[in-house]
């Protein structure tokens, strides 16, 4: 239990006072681009994957060649988890393992956040964000070449791991480099341009379609687009000649050599510190409110799509599609601007309240009025701007709440281990829409979307423990 007084009690933070006028250089430029092109890659990727896998699903269960390998260890893990097993209705089936596809990369994605996390505090943020690149786009690319639900599935989990790398890395880089005064607008910056990667992501899908067959070479588009998310690999050359380890991290790795407190320690974040455990909590309350509602509802808009336009050919399905994510992705860039502004003139608590309170109010919104595809491109974009709105909260304000000997370790356990939580989200969204269809409930999809869009109001109880940061230097001990 943590007393008020031990609620008002920083951690201790650097001798003497913060320069207020400290000069930005061409290098603090250069880590905060190649810091956002690692992340806006990343986030590309996780594009690709959300407008390939009902396709890529579709095609694998169609070839027949899964039904032995589901027997042997998916069906049986999926049985043992949930108790359930697949839908006899194909198109029910289709969705069923998108949903486990969706929530297996999810605990690839916090596996990840955890190695990765403290392999920053004790290795270095460059040498952690070089492995995730390479990580990441070889098993998306590895999952081109995916035949059956097994290899689907390893690829998805083994991409998760570099993606839950990425985010604490390349966050922990920035804040821990650029001077104090610009540091929630080069955060914010970051998170905002990953949405480019997500409309870079929707605009390829709409040339390279992913449910066409025989797209080149007799492949499939999904596939196709699998290949292409090879190609954030080429980052790895600027990340390793140009960038260096922070001065601040290599002080911390110096003190840590010379006393008992140890880089990138889980226990450290719980134990022996009130505020930095309430810290933790807090960061696990927000993160887990944004991940599930994201990742268990958001995400879930190319499928919503196909629901408001069953019977339409399929390539008037996939253009409606690939555009109005894109759309919702320049939603997504306009939140992140949005939160970055509110949280650096009036706080980072307004601007998560206000943002929590529009996730809540405008996903219901879609998901039950959104009916045609002219509906798609304005209405997605709203739920971009609020549903992604807070994940510029979290860029700007988790290394904000870590000293720098655990803020990898702390940024990458609130932003990523809440994924396994997270995880649960998409094949429990299946599962209650199938649920509801046997139940005979109209518009099953729709209404098992909006009961899972509830989890965005733990962010607002979460809200209730969490400290300002706003115009504070990053914690140290």
């Amino acid at each position: 239990m943590i007393s008020p007084q031990d609620s008002l009690k920083p951690e201790k933070t650097p001798p003497g006072p913060v320069p207020a006028n400290e000069p930005v250089t061409f290098y603090h430029w250069l880590v905060v681009i190649i810091a956002s092109a690692g992340w806006l890659f990343d986030c590309m990727d996780q594009r690709l994957f959300a407008l390939a896998r009902e396709p890529a699903m579709r095609e694998i269960l169609a070839s027949g060649t899964t039904d032995s390998m589901v027997g042997t260890w998916l069906r049986n893990f999926v049985v043992w988890i949930t108790g359930i097993t697949l839908s006899g209705s194909p198109d029910a089936a289709v969705k069923e393992l998108v949903g486990y596809a969706t929530g297996i990369m999810l605990i690839g994605w916090a596996t990840g956040g955890i190695i990765f996390g403290t392999m920053s505090d004790k290795l270095g943020r460059v040498k952690t964000m070089t492995v995730t690149l390479l990580v990441y786009s070889g098993f998306t690319g590895l999952s081109g070449f995916a035949h059956t639900v097994t290899e689907f599935m390893t690829y998805r989990f083994l991409v998760g791991l570099g993606v839950g790398g990425m985010f604490g890395a390349a966050t922990t880089l920035v804040a821990e480099s650029v001077p104090t005064r610009i540091r929630a607008v080069a955060l914010g910056s970051l998170q905002a341009l990953s949405a480019i990667g997500n409309i870079m992501g929707s605009l390829i899908s709409t040339q390279v379609q992913p449910g066409r067959a025989d797209f080149l070479f007799g492949m499939s588009g999904w596939r196709i687009l699998f290949f292409i998310g090879i190609l954030p690999a080429l980052l790895v050359v600027p990340t390793m000649f140009v960038l260096h380890e922070p001065e601040m991290w290599k002080a911390a790795k110096r003190r840590a050599k010379a006393g008992s407190e140890k880089a990138g320690r889980i226990r450290d974040l719980f134990f022996g510190h009130p505020v930095r455990r309430r810290n933790v909590l807090v960061g696990i309350g927000l993160g887990l409110a944004g991940m599930a509602g994201l990742w268990g509802v958001g995400f879930f808009s190319p499928e919503l799509i196909s629901t408001a336009l069953k019977g339409s050919p399929q390539h008037v399905v996939d253009t409606v599609r690939g555009y109005g994510l894109a759309l919702q992705d320049v939603g997504s860039f306009l939140g992140m601007v949005a939160f970055t502004v509110v949280a650096t003139r009036w706080g980072r608590k307004p601007a998560f309240l206000i943002a929590f309170i529009l996730c809540f109010g405008v996903t219901i919104f879609v998901f039950n009025s959104l009916k045609t595809g002219a509906d798609a491109y304005w209405m997605l974009p709203l739920m971009g701007f609020a549903q992604l709105s807070v994940f510029g909260g979290y860029a700007i304000y988790f290394p904000e709440l870590f000293p720098t000997r655990l803020r990898g370790t702390g940024v990458g356990f609130c932003y990523n281990t809440v994924r396994y939580l997270a995880a649960g989200f998409p094949p429990l969204l299946m599962l209650i829409n199938r649920q509801l269809i046997e139940g005979g409930v109209a518009d099953p999809f729709r209404k098992a979307a909006t009961f899972l869009s509830f989890i965005f109001l733990l962010g607002l109880v979460a809200l209730i423990w969490a400290p300002e940061t706003k115009g504070q230097p990053l914690p140290e001990d």
